[in-house]
């Protein structure tokens, strides 16, 4: 690069003597972007509105009178001068001219320019495989026909060409083995391989092959990989490896960091399920064939309803989280095996004043959430809002909803875009449902609801007769199988993490009931009373300020009660108990399935030859004990519901053993979602995930006093030898912890065989251990030296990259 040296001073009608020459600069005939005009060359020699042959980006151009050329002063129309030409010492020509010279300004892309340029959605396949290849998959994805060969090699083949184009380098089948959520950073993430779209061109008859990029329709439609190394409940074994993954054509391909993502189903050899989505895929079939038959056995006429081809389920869900500095997480032994803090005392300032509720959200967070939901757009994944939550450190994100299976799948790809894309920017995002004790915890409330291909919401009040009489019947079957089905909604939701959240008066409580609305609890009443189905009144109310600058508006149709696990949310039911760190799969899977039996149920009534009318009212009968609109935080509730009959099973274990009695089974069995050795194998997974859970922490903990406490304790009692008095109980306090922590090593070694019995006990005898090692060690924390404490404390965790 060759070093500008000015020649002959150019003359402009303006004098340059205001202006400073600045040292000369390296130059370049080539594009680049420079900051001002008049600081290409050096002040000395261009003045404002001279430009270089080489192309660049700069600020406003500026007009030889000094004004921008955006904001013109009234007086500055005037006509252009003469341009003048001269050459450098370099050969570079220099263009002066009194008129603004108006480079054009590059437009700047935001999210929304990029949306949807990483998805293969059914517009992308029409315009890569062509409107038929299009028709023949929307047909078979309806009705769960096989295509052909040359359907197949025709989508191949599109898609490859398109994920060549946006960068793709390689493909993955991305599948979701059955991790039950352990919190840990990346603890429940899809599974994937990352394949080369390289293959050898066979037919080549050279000794050493030549190789070509390609992708068959073989290697989309079907993979196989180790089963026996994933969670699998004895289906799989050293011996008896294989296992296959196939794509689910229901939830579109996508792009991230240059991989094609294909989402699978995972299943075994003999086609045993071993993974979390294919039983939603069963229950999704479900959904829809007991919903058509109902709509059928309903004999509703002429509309919508009977119009449909099709009944989905939707999910729109709601992501809870904390973020935190790297720097101090890499420091926490708890955080990094377990995902949550096992000992650590409450700052003086934390969720007292509620400051962090929907406050400012830190600029550094703010930062990496504005990078996801743009990431996520790319992908198809439209994020409907992003706000702080209760605690400090807390955040919350929401996507606009979508059917259910592609939901499930977006949950898993923006938890493993925001733990990567955190890592960037020196923070951590744990997704664990109570990494602080004593500060809220997270969950992720599945936003869910049943509706039609021709529109229809089962849960939307409507106002056709048509909607109104599906409104009431689509509740009635969702009542009916929550309350036969209790334990398996309440399974479905059980795992270490979430514990230690239900029923802690900051989420639901562990006993499942429904929300409908006070106004249509008494509309059930008045039903099985012998009132019509269409008595009750859908209209919204009006609220307002009571002020002349804000205007009244349409209120939702009933209140909103966040003390309940399955509130009415307007035209949709919020399944709140669902844990921040689950796949949201396993809850849609369940909701799904006690709909599709509610949906049976009301059916055979009206088979048997029942009017809709009598059968409504014949199952809110059935089930109106599980109907409750009170206070779920109120000590009287569990009370009232042990004489309703409503399990409370508040403990994990308690969850699975439920789940291995027969009225479970029989859920699934009915409807085709997991057969008997299906059922036995997914709960010896729970069982496995919550016992490996305990233990890490267990292990955890014992290492933290043994390696970090116990030298920090010494320390700390060495700096009160020559002041003895000053000690107080440290010695005591101190000594105490090691005693329990040495009796919480015991009780591990003398744990039980047998899976339900260790979980058993590990929850009944050594969590309480594990408390009381924990409130000694919180307890010290606020006596010890803060210079020899071992491990950043909550104040740093939660505050430090807030500034």
């Amino acid at each position: 690069m060759a070093s500008y040296a000015p020649a002959t001073p150019i003359s402009t009608s303006r004098s340059l003597r205001s202006f400073a020459a600045p040292a000369p600069v390296p130059y370049s005939a080539g594009s680049y972007a420079a900051p001002h005009a008049c600081d290409l060359f050096g002040g000395a020699l261009c003045s404002p509105g001279t430009y270089s042959v080489g192309s660049y980006a700069a600020r406003a151009p500026v007009t030889s009178s000094g004004h921008s050329a955006r904001f013109p002063p009234a007086a500055a129309a005037r006509s252009p001068a003469p341009v003048a030409r001269s050459t450098t010492s370099t050969g570079a020509v220099i263009m002066t001219s009194r008129a603004p010279v108006v480079a054009p300004r590059p437009q700047q892309e935001d999210a929304l320019t990029r949306a949807t340029t990483k998805v293969f959605n059914e517009a992308v396949m029409g315009k890569y495989c062509g409107p038929h290849v299009l028709a023949t998959f929307k047909e078979a994805l309806l009705t769960g026909a096989e295509l052909d060969g040359a359907t197949k090699e025709a989508i191949a083949k599109g898609m490859f060409t398109w994920a060549r184009e946006n960068g793709a380098t390689s493909f993955a089948h991305w599948f979701f083995p059955c991790r039950m959520g352990g919190g840990a950073v990346g603890g429940t993430l899809g599974a994937l391989k990352n394949d080369t779209f390289i293959d050898l061109v066979w037919g080549s008859d050279a000794t050493i092959k030549p190789f070509e990029a390609t992708f068959p329709a073989d290697r989309l439609f079907c993979g196989e990989t180790d089963g026996s190394s994933f969670p699998n409940g004895g289906l799989r074994a050293t011996h008896t490896a294989a296992a296959f993954t196939m794509w689910d054509r229901s939830s579109p391909v996508f792009i991230l960091d240059e991989v094609m993502r294909i989402p699978c189903c995972f299943v075994t050899h003999y086609g045993k399920c071993i993974d979390l989505k294919t039983p939603l895929l069963r229950s999704a079939d479900a959904v829809s064939g007991e919903g058509r038959r109902l709509i059928s056995n309903m004999r509703l006429g002429p509309g919508k309803a009977t119009r449909a081809r099709a009944v989905h389920s939707y999910v729109g869900w709601e992501q809870e989280f904390f973020v935190i500095p790297a720097e101090a997480y890499k420091q926490r032994p708890d955080l990094v095996n377990c995902g949550r803090t096992l000992f650590g005392a409450l700052p003086t300032r934390h969720q007292q004043m509620d400051l962090n509720y929907f406050g400012p959200i830190p600029n550094k967070v703010d930062q990496l959430l504005k990078i996801v939901e743009a990431k996520m757009l790319e992908i198809g994944v439209p994020m409907a809002a992003r706000h702080n939550e209760v605690a400090p450190a807390q955040h919350e994100m929401c996507l606009i909803f979508c059917a259910a299976s592609a939901s499930c799948d977006n949950n898993v790809a923006f938890m493993e875009i925001c733990t990567n894309e955190a890592q960037k920017l020196g923070l951590v995002v744990l997704f664990h449902e109570k990494p602080f004790a004593g500060i809220n915890g997270s969950g992720k409330h599945n936003n869910w609801s049943v509706g039609t291909d021709t529109g229809i919401n089962f849960f939307y009040p409507g106002k056709t007769e048509e909607e109104r009489l599906c409104f009431v019947t689509g509740i009635a079957a969702l009542a009916w199988g929550l309350k036969e089905y209790n334990e398996l909604v309440r399974v479905s939701v059980a795992h270490a993490g979430n514990d230690h959240r239900l029923g802690a008066q900051e989420a639901p409580p562990a006993i499942m009931s429904l929300y409908p609305g006070t106004g249509f609890e008494a509309h059930v009443d008045n039903i099985i009373s012998g009132a019509d189905l269409l008595d009750y009144n859908p209209n919204k109310q009006k609220a307002g300020p009571g002020c002349t600058a804000a205007e009244q508006i349409d209120t939702n149709v009933e209140d909103r009660n966040r003390t309940a696990p399955f509130p009415f949310c307007g035209n949709r039911f919020e399944f709140r108990a669902v844990g921040s760190s689950q796949n949201c799969a396993f809850p849609t899977t369940v909701c799904n399935t006690i709909w599709a039996a509610g949906a049976a149920h009301i059916s055979e009534f009206l088979e048997a030859g029942a009017s809709l009318q009598d059968a409504i009212a014949r199952t809110f009968c059935e089930c109106r004990s599980v109907i409750f609109t009170g206070n779920g935080y109120s000590s009287e509730w569990p009370i009232e519901a042990k004489k309703r009959g409503l399990p409370n099973l508040n403990t994990t274990p308690l969850a699975i053993a439920a789940f291995e009695g027969p009225k479970c089974k029989e859920a699934f069995l009915s409807m085709g979602i997991f057969s008997q050795d299906e059922c036995e194998a997914f709960a010896e997974t729970m069982y496995e995930n919550y016992i490996a859970t305990l233990k890490i922490e267990v292990d955890t903990m014992l290492a933290m006093v043994a390696t970090g406490f116990t030298p920090a304790f010494a320390k700390d009692l060495a700096t009160y030898k020559d002041a003895p008095e000053l000690v107080g109980n440290r010695r005591t306090l101190y000594l105490e912890v090691l005693a329990q922590a040495e009796k919480l090593k015991h009780l591990i070694i003398e744990k039980p065989h047998g899976l339900s019995q260790e979980a058993v006990y590990l929850c009944d005898v050594v969590k309480p251990q594990m408390t009381a090692l924990r409130q000694l060690v919180d307890q010290a924390e606020t006596l010890i030296d803060s210079s020899v404490y071992p491990y950043p404390t909550y104040e740093h965790l939660l505050y430090s990259h807030h500034f």
